[in-house]
C-alpha cells in the first residue's frame, strides 16, 4: 500500500524536495567542516540520509542527514583516534549496528515521554536559531560555518556578537540578494499563490535559488558594482571525471576493531544520535498538518541502517535533522518521496552540477531558512502557551532561552527539568484530600484524609506537613480504599505517625491501609 501511495502527491513532493536540495547543500557541507572531517562526507551523509533513511523510515516528513549537534562529538573523536578519519567511520558503523539493535530493543517509546510545552520549545528556539544564525550570511558576512548552531563558537564570537560585527562589515552584494529574496518569498506565499496555481507548483525559493544564480552571474560579469567572495557562495567539490568522484568516497579502518576507544566513540554516537532524532521525529509530527505518528522503534531502525551505509561509504553519522524537515513540511512536502527525493538530487548534482550549485549565493539560502525560522518561531504561539498557565508556558520559555544560549540537546535537557519539577510539584500538592472537618460522638474533631491512587515518596513532604498539622485530642481516619501503589516511605511515615498519635491524644482509624 505505501509503495503504491509513494508517488501519488509528486506535484507537493517534488518542489519541495529540490528547496530541502538547496537547503541541505550548505548545511552538509558546513557541519562537514564543523566537525574536521572531508567536505564531501557531508554530501555523503546527506545522500544515504535521504535515500536509504528516508525509504526505510516511517517518518512521513521527516528528513535525515549529519546533524549540527554531533559535529563537536565528531571533531573530539577524530581528534581522539589520532586523525585516524578510516578509524572514525567504524565507529559510526559500529554506531548504526547499536542503533539497530535499541529499535529491535523498542526503545522507540523514550520518544514519548517528551513534554508536549517542551517540543513546542525546541521547536521555537530552532526557529529563532536559525534567524539569528542567517542574518550574518544575508548581510554578507559568512565567518560562521553553516551549520554551526553553538552559542559559542571556534574562534571565540558568539551568536550576538557575530551579528554585531556583520553590522560592521555588510556586503552590499549580499544584502542586496538577501532583501530581495525575504521580499518576494513573503510576496509569493500571501499575494501570488493564492492568485494562480501554477504558483503553487513552483515554489518562491526555487525562484530566489535561481534569481541568486542570477545575481552571481552578473557579479561575475561586473554588469553591476558589486561582487561576491569565495566564502559568501556555496562550495562543493567539483570532480572532473567518474574516477574523481569516486575518488572522494572512503573506507572503514576494521583493523581498529579492538581500539576501545572506537567503541567509546560508537556508544556515544549510538545514544546521541538516537536521542536527537527522537527529539526530531515528535517535533516533526507536530508540524505535520496531518498529524501522522511515525513509528518511533521503525526510525531507530532505519537510522540504524542509514548510519551503517554512511559509515561504509565515507559519510558522516546521520540523524533526522528538524532544520530540513521544518523546510520540506512549509514548502509544501506531503510523504517520504520528498526526503528520497532530496538524496537523489545531492548523488546526481555532486556528479554533474556542482559547478552550477557553486553559484548559489548564501545570501538566497539565508533568506529561505530565515522565513522558516519565523514559521517555527511565530509570535502567536507565545501567547497561546502564556494562556495554557506558568506550568506549560515557564519550560517552553525555559527551553527556548536554553537553545539559544547552549546548543539543542542542552536546551532540551533544561526544559525537561523544568518539567520533571511542575510534575513534582503537581504530584506533591495532589496526594492526598482532607475532607471536612466533623464531630463524632465524643464531642472529638473527625479529620478524613483520602490517599490518591498513587502515592509515591515525593508526596511524604506534602503528607507529613498535613499529619502534623491535625490538632491535638482529635481523630483522623486514613482511607487507603483509592490506592493502588502506597511508597515504602509513606506507609513507614503513616505508621510512625500511628505509633506517636498517643502522645497527642489522637485516635487514628486506618481504612484498606496496604503494606
Amino acid at each position: 500500500m505505501e509503495k503504491q501511495h509513494l508517488f501519488k502527491h509528486l506535484k507537493n513532493d517534488l518542489p519541495a524536495s529540490i528547496i530541502v536540495f538547496f537547503v541541505a547543500v550548505p548545511l552538509c557541507l558546513g557541519i562537514a567542516l564543523a566537525s574536521g572531517a572531508p567536505l564531501f562526507s557531508g554530501i555523503i551523509a546527506g545522500i544515504a540520509g535521504g535515500i536509504v533513511v528516508g525509504a526505510l523510515s516511517g517518518s512521513a516528513l521527516g528528513v535525515s542527514g549529519p546533524a549540527a549537534g554531533l559535529a563537536v562529538i565528531v571533531f573530539t573523536s577524530i581528534a581522539s583516534l589520532g586523525g585516524n578519519w578510516n578509524a572514525f567511520l567504524l565507529a559510526v558503523v559500529i554506531a548504526g549496528l547499536i542503533q539497530l539493535s535499541l529499535g529491535y530493543l523498542k526503545a522507540g517509546f523514550i520518544a514519548y515521554f517528551f513534554p508536549n510545552s517542551v517540543i513546542k520549545g525546541m521547536l521555537t528556539g530552532i526557529g529563532l536559531l536559525i534567524i539569528l544564525k542567517q542574518i550574518p550570511h544575508a548581510l554578507g558576512w559568512d565567518k560562521d560555518i553553516q551549520g554551526d548552531d553553538a552559542f559559542f563558537q571556534a574562534d571565540g564570537q558568539n551568536t550576538f556578537s557575530e551579528i554585531s560585527k556583520a553590522l560592521d562589515f555588510i556586503t552590499p552584494g549580499a544584502l542586496l540578494i538577501s532583501v530581495i529574496s525575504i521580499c518576494l518569498l513573503i510576496f509569493w506565499e500571501r499575494v501570488l499563490s493564492k492568485k494562480h496555481k501554477i504558483f503553487q507548483v513552483i515554489q518562491g525559493p526555487l525562484v530566489v535559488v535561481a534569481l541568486g544564480i542570477l545575481f552571481s552571474y552578473i557579479y561575475q560579469r561586473q554588469l553591476l558594482p558589486f561582487r561576491l567572495k569565495s566564502d559568501q557562495i556555496v562550495s562543493v567539490p567539483v570532480p572532473n571525471s567518474i574516477s574523481d568522484f569516486l575518488n572522494q568516497f572512503s573506507f572503514p579502518d576494521f583493523s581498529a576493531w579492538s581500539n576501545p576507544e572506537v567503541w567509546k566513540i560508537a556508544i556515544v554516537l549510538a545514544i546521541v544520535a538516537s536521542l536527537e532524532t527522537l527529539l526530531c521525529v515528535e517535533a516533526t509530527d507536530k508540524l505535520d498538518p496531518l498529524k501522522r505518528i511515525t513509528p518511533t522503534n521503525r526510525e531507530l531502525k532505519a537510522q540504524g541502517i542509514g548510519n551503517v551505509i554512511s559509515g561504509l561509504i565515507g559519510g558522516l553519522p546521520i540523524t533526522q535533522v528538524i532544520v530540513r524537515s521544518s523546510a520540506n513540511i512549509n514548502f509544501g512536502g506531503k510523504t517520504k518521496l520528498s526526503a528520497i527525493l532530496h538524496g537523489v538530487f545531492l548523488l546526481l548534482s555532486a556528479l554533474t552540477i556542482a559547478s552550477w550549485l557553486n553559484m548559489i549565493p548564501l545570501a538566497s539560502l539565508a533568506a529561505i531558512l530565515i522565513i522558516v525560522g519565523y514559521k517555527l518561531a511565530k509570535p502567536s504561539l507565545f501567547r497561546e502557551m502564556y494562556k495554557q498557565g506558568w506550568e506549560q508556558f515557564i519550560p517552553f520559555v525555559g527551553t527556548v532561552i536554553a537553545i539559544l544560549l547552549t546548543d539543542l540537546l542542552k536546551g532540551i535537557t533544561v526544559g525537561i527539568l523544568l518539567g520533571i519539577f511542575y510534575t513534582l510539584r503537581h504530584s506533591y500538592r495532589n496526594s492526598h484530600h482532607l475532607k471536612d472537618v466533623e464531630s463524632n460522638e465524643n464531642g472529638r474533631q473527625v479529620h478524613h484524609l483520602i490517599l490518591a491512587e498513587e502515592v509515591s515518596f515525593f508526596n511524604k513532604a506534602s503528607l507529613m506537613n498535613t499529619l502534623n498539622e491535625i490538632p491535638d485530642h482529635s481523630k483522623v481516619i486514613i482511607d487507603c480504599t483509592n490506592s493502588k501503589s502506597i511508597a515504602y516511605d509513606v506507609i513507614e511515615l503513616i505508621e510512625n505517625f500511628e505509633s506517636n498519635a498517643p502522645t497527642r491524644n489522637i485516635n487514628v482509624e486506618k481504612i484498606n491501609f496496604k503494606k
